[in-house]
Order: structure tokens, then C-alpha cells, then sequence
């Protein structure tokens, strides 16, 4: 989601540099779309960053003999919800 938002400020920064033609008064609008820019890619470096980051994972692996019926069990677990 980050990145897709990152994408939008970058083009709603380069319409407003580039494509508007308009002159108001107390607002530069080209300053506001290199700034819009600029933050758009700051977003995208950290989507991409938060994409790509290692993950800690727990495995717990228990064994051992069951005590009602004497049946040997092996079990593993994963702290992050994945597949061994």
C-alpha cells in the first residue's frame, strides 16, 4: 500500500510541477509539486525497505511420550504463522 501511495504523490507532484499553467498569488505550485514529489519517493524507499526486511521467526519443536496412551508424538511450530 505504501508503495502504491508513494506512486501517487510522485504523479500528483509531476502534474502540478509540469502540466498546471496557473498563477496564484500567495501559493507556488511547482514547489508544491517537487515537494509532493519528494515525498513520494521517500514513501516508495520505505515500502520497499519494509517490503524487503528479514523476519524473526521462533520454531519450537516438542517431543516426547504421550501419558494416557503411550504413543510417541514429534510436534513443530513456527512463531510467524508459515510453513516448515
Amino acid at each position: 500500500m505504501s508503495i502504491g501511495a508513494g506512486i501517487f504523490l510522485i504523479a500528483l507532484g509531476a502534474i502540478l510541477t509540469f502540466a498546471v499553467n496557473v498563477d496564484v498569488q500567495y501559493v507556488d505550485l511547482d514547489m508544491i509539486g517537487y515537494i509532493l514529489m519528494a515525498a513520494g519517493v521517500v514513501v516508495v524507499i520505505i515500502g520497499i525497505v519494509l517490503a524487503f526486511r528479514k523476519r524473526k521467526t521462533v520454531v519450537t519443536r516438542r517431543d516426547g511420550v504421550d501419558r494416557r496412551t503411550g504413543e510417541r508424538y514429534d510436534s513443530t511450530e513456527r512463531g510467524d504463522n508459515g510453513t516448515l
